[in-house]
């Protein structure tokens, strides 16, 4: 079989399980005002499924990431999918919303498995030469999931009842999960270490807390700080502080969305042609950085604000594929699992610390520094993946003298 179609069909099973893991994350939102009404539950309680579902996906990741890396990955990323997708249909037939509740840590428990496993996989069924595109694709399927699942998810509530939808979207996982056993030759996975046992283990434990993956985590940490920002208060901050309308305002935020998706796929072949990986992140990162500042500081006309917004997205999705292969390339051979596991953390964590404080900001009458803020803490993460590289370097460098 030639080697692209056979890539191909990997990026095509890989990427239709990240497709229904970012689904399933933004599938539940649209459902809070009929389970009020079916559960007689509060908002809060409704926001506690979403942040269990996350904070459970976030904490197992790396615990998962060394079982990958140890027993292999299609194993865990089949249990994992599967998981996911059923968790997400019996929530279908729960009649409290306690069952909701342990069903959304249940899936988020299966999707910890994902960007592990994933990654373990890529690393190893993928050529050199494609790996950028391939970690592109995958980026770029996520998004999708996240951009079409609530306005499908709502859409379905209207023609089906929610527990149809639920059941529907659930079970639609299912012949995922068929194909990648049907195909599972084909997805081959990282070489291993052949060490093993507590000695392995602890200097994989070693490893991730060694300087460069510690700074890559922070990377990841601080970009999804900033990234939080943009989806959960850019419409609010372009209405408050440029009068723009909502409709114009929710267009701006599409716009960026839109770049960022089309910047990943431009990133992903840029990685492939070059190994320039932290020059490119870098500039790209100052110049999205620059025109989100531009768009908070410089009055401008909605089509000029919504220019500059897409542009910054693409510039900012682009450095996703490169930053990416720099972590792939930093992780010791057989433990990619792990080590995505790790940082895949960070970037939880950071999408979970500052959508609080960027409302503070607001609350206080100054949602003019909410973009001062994004824009400062993409500048930051930079200090963190120059740091990260160097580290790496040289412990490298320390690695072969020993």
């Amino acid at each position: 079989m030639p080697r692209f179609g056979r890539d191909t069909q990997v990026n095509t099973l890989i990427g239709c399980g990240h497709f229904l893991s970012h689904y399933y994350q933004l599938c539940l939102p649209p459902l809070f005002v009929v389970w009020q009404r079916a559960f007689g539950v509060s908002y809060a309680e409704l926001g506690l499924s979403v942040a269990l579902m996350a904070v459970t996906t976030a904490a197992a990741q790396t615990p998962v990431g060394f079982l990958v890396d140890r027993y292999g990955a299609r194993r865990f990323l089949i249990a994992g999918a599967l998981l996911m997708a059923l968790s997400v249909a019996a929530m279908g037939l729960a009649t409290a919303f306690w069952q909701v509740v342990v069903l959304a840590m249940l899936s988020g428990l299966g999707n910890s498995v994902i960007h592990p496993a994933d990654y373990a996989i890529l690393s190893g069924s993928v050529g050199r030469d494609r790996i950028g595109r391939s970690f592109s694709l995958h980026t770029f399927v996520g998004y999708v999931g996240f951009a079409v699942a609530p306005p499908m998810t709502a859409a379905l509530i209207l023609l089906i009842g929610w527990r149809a939808t639920l059941l529907l979207i659930g079970l639609a996982g299912v012949p995922v999960v068929a194909a990648i056993v049907w195909q599972s030759r084909i997805l081959v996975d990282q070489k291993r270490s052949p060490e093993t046992g507590a000695a392995a283990a602890k200097a994989s434990a070693r490893m991730l807390f060694s300087r460069s993956i510690l700074l890559f985590f922070g990377f990841y940490m601080v970009s999804s700080m900033a990234g939080a920002g943009i989806q959960s208060w850019l419409i609010t901050v372009l209405h408050r502080t440029h009068g723009l309308s909502l409709e114009a305002a929710s267009a701006a935020l599409t716009g960026y969305m839109v770049g960022m998706m089309a910047g990943v796929l431009l990133g992903g072949w840029v990685a492939d042609r070059s190994d320039r990986h932290f020059l490119f992140v870098l500039v790209l990162t100052i110049v999205g950085a620059g025109l989100m500042l531009m768009v908070d500081l410089i009055p401008a006309a909605d089509l000029v604000t919504m220019v500059l917004l897409f542009v910054s997205g693409l510039a900012l999705g682009a450095s996703r594929t490169p930053r990416d292969v720099m972590v792939k390339d930093a992780a010791p051979p057989g433990q990619i699992g792990k080590v995505f596991g790790f940082v895949s953390a960070g970037l939880a964590l950071g999408g979970a610390i500052m959508p609080v404080p960027y409302g503070m900001l607001i609350d206080a009458g100054r949602p003019d520094l909410v973009l001062v803020v994004v824009a400062a803490l993409w500048l930051a993460s930079l200090l963190f993946m120059g740091s990260a590289r160097a580290g790496g370097r040289a412990e490298a460098v320390q690695a072969a003298a020993e």
